[in-house]
């Protein structure tokens, strides 16, 4: 790798330092200085929000536990057995991760509520309002992505030391607990924090299903909507950052310092009884994941829930006739621009980073991963303090530029991690025949990571289009993305308009991330 220091290289890493210094570190730092003006004797005093806190971390811990546990045993299932159906699964069991949370909550109301579906059929007096309630959306909310880096883990877990302890007569039972924990222990030790912080930084199931049991999300977004108390806003802004900092460093230090090459892979052995279990518990599971999205389908079309459930289109016109379409329009705009914009600046981020090593390099890579340790809540607020009353304030500008960082630091290390896989030395050639830095990326960077590109697209694109934490705070009638008349819908009873912008949400998703695997199997035969 080229250690000569070129003058657009060193240019290009301050215009991008100063990018994330703008765009990160002020904004977080205006959240920190707020704090000097907040009366921390009024808000500890209030008992209401020690209970909160309290119940913050009861629900987190007992959602994180569950629904690890379920993601390890789905993982396993997928990765470790011959259960039939499996491409089918894996769609299947994805699709929570393409509806906002908040959608979650709406389908256990739809479901469990007072008058929900099941709670009626089964004769129920009250409907899953309160702790449990809020542990069953996040668990649905959160273990698809527990999963998906669970599986990812496996996926290059060496079959060789479970060959040997089967010749040496070790039972299967003792390979789990000496072989297959030792290896999991530094990467589930992130994916708990992972999944721990974004439950307990979640406001969109408790604020559904949560009842009189409030969390600290649910109160900071009352204080701050309700009420406009910036200054109490980011005292609890500040304290759900303890567990997301918690997660960065665990990030940072836990990851598998294993070679992530496998030396030898598994060869899964038939086993008939066991896979057919696996079948059963993967349909099982992906079944209870479709059911509230089919009651969404259901409640869409019904008459009036749940006294008339016969079908018809009025719920569909009179959600269009609010004006849902505009704000759709708003968050496949916002949606499409923040994908190709995040695209462009974790290429660019991870180019300067992995192909430049140096202490500014080093620098600006800990800027990338920062918003890593910010969740959307919180970091929505310190832009609500930090721009108001700028130029960009009340605009798309502020909406894109939110959500770019929120989901920057995913993509950059996709990135990050694919272009320090390849050959030091093409900078070094490209170099020796006279061609610069920029024909280098444009003929042999962005042609290798056409893929890398693609993923970080839909990745943008699919979480710009279902957040609600990072811009509730910031969007107005003219800006507000479709995602938040969810809230809006349910606040008013309209069940109906809410589970219909659910499924359009859902929709634009699937058909995105549909358009986009196209493109990339085409872009793949034509190699």
């Amino acid at each position: 790798m080229i250690k000569k220091r070129s003058p657009g290289i060193s240019a290009a890493k301050i215009l991008v330092g100063l990018f994330f210094a703008t765009a990160v570190l002020y904004p977080l730092c205006t959240l920190l200085i707020r704090l000097k003006d907040a009366n921390f004797n009024k808000i500890f005093s209030n008992p209401l929000v020690g209970r909160s806190v309290l119940h913050s971390v009861l629900v987190s811990l007992t959602a994180t536990v569950i629904s690890v546990t379920l993601a390890f045993i789905i993982a396993w299932c997928m990765s470790r057995t011959r259960a039939k159906l499996k491409p089918l699964f894996r769609v299947l069991l994805t699709l929570p991760m393409l509806v906002p949370s908040i959608s979650h909550g709406m389908g256990l109301v739809i479901l469990f509520g007072s008058n929900g579906k099941i709670t009626r059929f089964l004769g129920l007096s009250q409907g899953i309002y309160g702790f449990w309630g809020i542990v069953v959306g996040s668990v649905m909310y959160s273990f698809p992505v527990a999963y998906l880096m669970i599986y990812d883990i496996l996926q290059y877990e060496n079959a060789a030391p479970y060959e040997a302890a089967a010749v040496l007569g070790i039972p299967k039972a003792n390979r789990l607990t000496a072989i297959t924990l030792p290896y999991l222990r530094k990467p589930l030790l992130n994916v708990v924090f992972a999944t721990f912080t974004m439950i307990v930084t979640d406001y969109g199931v408790p604020i559904m299903v949560g009842g009189t049991y409030k969390t600290l999300p649910v109160l900071m977004y009352e204080e701050v909507i309700g009420r406009l108390d910036f200054n109490q806003g980011a005292v609890f802004g500040t304290m759900l950052l303890i567990p997301a900092v918690l997660a960065f460093f665990a990030d940072m230090f836990c990851k598998n310092r294993a070679n992530s090459v496998v030396a030898k892979p598994f060869v899964i052995q038939k086993s008939p009884l066991r896979d057919a279990l696996s079948t059963v518990f993967l349909a099982i599971v992906s079944a209870l994941v479709v059911y509230p999205i089919v009651s969404f389908i259901q409640l869409t079309f019904a008459q009036k829930y749940p006294t008339d459930m016969s079908f018809t289109m009025h719920n569909i016109e009179s959600t269009v006739a609010k004006g849902a379409m505009n704000y759709l329009g708003n968050s496949i705009f916002i949606a499409f621009t923040v994908s190709i914009l995040g695209t462009v600046i974790a290429f660019v981020s991870a180019y300067l980073t992995s192909r430049s090593p140096s202490k500014s390099s080093r620098v600006l890579h800990l800027l990338s991963i920062t918003s890593l340790a910010i969740p959307g809540i919180v970091l929505g607020l310190s832009y609500v303090l930090a721009f108001k009353g700028s130029f960009i304030y009340g605009t798309f500008a502020v909406l894109i530029l939110v959500n770019s960082i929120h989901f920057f630091s995913s993509p950059y290390l996709m990135f990050y991690n694919s272009m320090g896989k390849l050959s030091g030395d093409l900078e070094a050639v490209g170099a020796t025949l006279g061609i610069g830095r920029f024909r280098m990326i444009r003929d042999v960077f962005i042609p290798t990571l056409r893929s890398t590109i693609m993923e970080s697209f839909t990745y943008f694109f699919v979480n710009s289009m279902m957040t609600i934490s990072a811009v509730a705070f910031l969007a107005n009638a003219d800006t507000k993305p479709v995602a938040l008349m969810i809230n809006q819908f349910e606040a008013q009873v309209l069940l109906e308009a809410a589970a219909f912008v659910s499924l359009t949400i859902l929709a634009v998703n699937l058909i995105t991330k549909g358009l986009i695997a196209l493109v990339k199997k085409v872009a793949l035969r034509r190699r």
